[in-house]
């Protein structure tokens, strides 16, 4: 399972998976060890209660905020993403290549595709995608320890979904945040695929960050060169991964993105720091 097999790409901590000070917090063991210990360090906002959401720490960033805030006390409010985070720098910790991927679940709302974040894993000679969100077992005929590689009806990915869109294959008004609100349709998707490439690339942000190439300001064949980039590499054609990541470079966020947070929290949130966020720069 060790990262000599891929290099040690996914290895090294992201700076938004370095657990900093608060390394002795991550969970130790295989995968299912660490979900357990995950699943009793986040709370799912949704589940968390208007008070719960409202507050700032729904917008942690950073591994290292998240550890803090749940040594502080009480688990943490966050969504997948969080879980997937702290999953992968529990496993990186260990030596084990893992990552987070974006994309959207069919598991999750009956006839509906939701935004997700699950956690790949490097097992042997394969990549292995997992949901710590849930305990194993608790959604019906899904084996969350060892989700298919891009089944529509359990996990896509965010690239293919576009991909499909584009050439008129899929109905984009089936993915979305959730089947009760209208953030679903192509732009949404459209936004999801640089979502997918920040993760790719190791840039962990939030799902409600955005940047200057997203949005009001996204531009659909751009969107279609980062999906295609990302396709590439997960299919491991050669150079693809550092073709993909010399788009990322050009079109990463500079050093702020646009947060719209289930918070209520609307405006540019600096990316400078590794604690709460800092919001308003450069309003």
């Amino acid at each position: 399972m060790a990262g000599s097999m891929v290099g040690d790409r996914w290895v090294r901590q992201s700076p938004f998976s370095d657990p900093g000070g608060h390394g002795g917090s991550l969970p130790v063991g295989d995968v299912g060890r660490v979900g357990a210990r995950v699943r009793e360090m986040v709370v799912h906002y949704r589940g968390a209660g208007p008070v719960a959401v409202a507050d700032a720490g729904v917008d942690l960033r950073w591994a290292e905020a998240i550890l803090g805030a749940v040594g502080a006390g009480a688990p943490v409010v966050g969504c997948c993403r969080d879980f997937a985070l702290l999953t992968v720098a529990a496993l990186r910790a260990q030596g084990v290549a893992a990552r987070t991927r974006v994309g959207f679940a069919g598991y999750l709302e009956p006839g509906f595709h939701t935004d997700h974040v699950v956690v790949e894993y490097r097992d042997g000679g394969r990549w292995v995608r997992c949901d710590t969100q849930f305990e194993p077992g608790s959604v019906a005929g899904v084996g969350l320890g060892d989700l298919p590689l891009d089944d529509p009806a359990v996990f896509v990915s965010a690239s293919l979904v576009w991909a499909g869109y584009r050439a008129g294959r899929w109905d984009a008004d089936a993915f979305g945040v959730s089947a009760s609100l209208p953030l679903r349709g192509g732009w949404l998707v459209g936004d999801y695929v640089w979502l997918e490439a920040a993760h790719r690339c190791g840039w962990e942000v939030l799902l409600w960050d955005s940047w200057e190439v997203m949005g009001p300001w996204a531009d659909a064949g751009r969107t279609d060169v980062m999906a295609a980039a990302v396709m590439a590499a997960d299919a491991g054609e050669v150079g693809a991964q550092e073709a993909l990541e010399v788009l990322w470079d050009r079109w990463r966020p500079r050093g702020r993105v646009w947060c719209a947070s289930p918070s209520g929290f609307r405006g540019w949130v600096g990316l400078g720091s590794r604690g709460a966020p800092v919001r308003g720069v450069g309003c």
